[in-house]
């Protein structure tokens, strides 16, 4: 009947997923199809990951966010790994992304789907050296698009490649250097490889053939910024928008085959470019959903890159970015730890929430409730209505109150509380 997400709106088939996501969102199915067929909404949502709850990313859709974890040679527990992972769901996040690089990673990645409601993605290109057992040196095209493979047979709702880290963009890179040169993971790797081999990328040369493996699983294709810049000395330069022109023709390409598609993007750029930089993205890559790494808009917070990401993912999402992948306080020092995910959880929530506000798409009844509550100075709405009841909690609960009608800031001086007598023609007391 179709073949994904995009076939079926392209068919005028209202998917069970499509529901879902319009009950999520407050949209009409309508407004899905039509969005969805023109590639700006995707729904990642593999035909094997039986326990997925679908959400929707793009165009006049709440912005979502993202968690990274994943085993690596250091930190090989999968037990931790998945820890975080049960977190993530507590805290409903949208998305986790499993960038596991050592051990056993096809263990972890298939009880990870097993037990996520999230959508999962992966990057094939990491798991390609531990998954194969080989070095980067004898690993051929063929293998990059094997893993690939796997990790779509998997059940895996999006795949982040890096397609776009073609030669020529390459070369656009060796001729205008970088303070920090290639950041990118996945990028650094291909790069290498590239030179290794004297070839093209091969995520590029057989772009078809991983459309194929795609359009049969319905899997979402994250085109990755191998070339984004890592620190804001490089935002917006040469070697970045070279990739970036590169992923709007692959966009066209993977729409002809129906396959979706999201446009993944930088990670460290001043707060001056940000609004240029979701702007540019959208126009050459033709208003398919944007999905950001923070950004990070100052280079000298090591240990409060969470705090740095918010703010430009906040400023991100006003201007049209659609999903936010989180940072957490251990951003360039080490792997996170469960505190560390869950810090970076809530700024990024923070981030998308006030994005949302300030774009008018959704969440400002939210704010309205907690405004009232204050207003009345209802201790217990404002906990239940509080992102994070518990800290509130804490923090109330850890003071002498002499009234347990104001704060410790203010006691009887509470402004709300002494207004409110006011108007109602009581006494205002401060001493008694």
């Amino acid at each position: 009947m179709y073949t994904t997400q995009m076939d079926a709106a392209r068919k005028g088939i209202v998917t069970e997923e499509m529901k879902v996501v319009a009950n999520q969102e407050g949209v009409s199915e309508e407004y899905l199809l039509e969005k969805i067929a023109k590639g700006e909404v995707v729904i990642p949502a593999n035909k094997k990951h039986l326990s997925l709850k679908p959400r929707g990313i793009g165009s006049g859709l709440s912005t979502k966010i993202n968690v990274n974890l994943g085993i690596s040679q250091d930190v090989n527990d999968i037990t931790l790994e998945l820890n975080k992972a049960k977190l993530a769901i507590d805290w409903d996040v949208d998305a986790i992304m499993d960038l596991s690089n050592y051990g056993q990673t096809e263990k972890f990645r298939k009880k990870l789907i097993q037990i996520s409601p999230l959508m999962i993605g992966t990057v094939p290109i990491y798991d390609a050296i531990s998954l194969l057992n080989k070095e980067l040196i004898d690993l051929s095209a063929k293998d990059f698009l094997d893993v690939a493979r796997k990790h779509a047979e998997d059940g895996v709702d999006f795949l982040t490649i890096h397609a776009g880290l073609t030669k020529e963009v390459a070369d656009t890179f060796i001729n205008n250097p970088r303070l920090t040169n290639i950041v990118s993971r996945g990028g650094s790797l291909l790069f290498a490889w590239m030179n290794i081999h004297q070839n093209e990328n091969p995520f590029y040369e057989y772009f078809d053939e991983l459309l194929e493996i795609c359009q049969k699983y319905d899997v979402t294709l994250s085109l990755g910024d191998g070339m984004r810049p890592g620190s804001i000395y490089d935002s917006t330069d040469a070697s970045q928008i070279s990739e970036l022109i590169t992923l709007g023709n692959l966009t066209k390409r993977a729409w002809e085959k129906n396959v979706q598609v999201m446009i993944e993007g930088p990670g460290h750029i001043p707060l001056n470019e940000v609004e240029a930089n979701i702007k540019l993205a959208k126009s050459l890559c033709h208003n398919a959903p944007f999905y950001v790494l923070g950004p990070i808009v100052t280079d000298i917070a090591p240990g409060y890159d969470h705090i740095s990401g918010a703010i430009g993912g906040a400023l991100a999402s006003y201007y049209g970015a659609d999903f936010l992948c989180y940072l957490t306080p251990a951003e360039h020092l080490r792997l996170p730890d469960l505190d560390d995910v869950k810090e970076g959880i809530i700024a990024s929530k923070i981030a998308a929430h006030s994005g949302d506000i300030a774009k008018g798409s959704k969440g400002i009844e939210w704010d309205h409730k907690m405004s009232l509550a204050r207003s009345n100075l209802d201790w217990k709405s404002m906990t239940n209505l509080a992102l994070d009841s518990k800290n509130v909690k804490k923090y109330r609960e850890g003071n002498q109150l002499q009234d347990q009608e104001t704060c410790s800031m203010c006691g009887k001086m509470c402004a709300i509380r002494n207004v409110k007598k006011i108007i109602n023609g009581e006494k205002v007391n401060i001493y008694k």
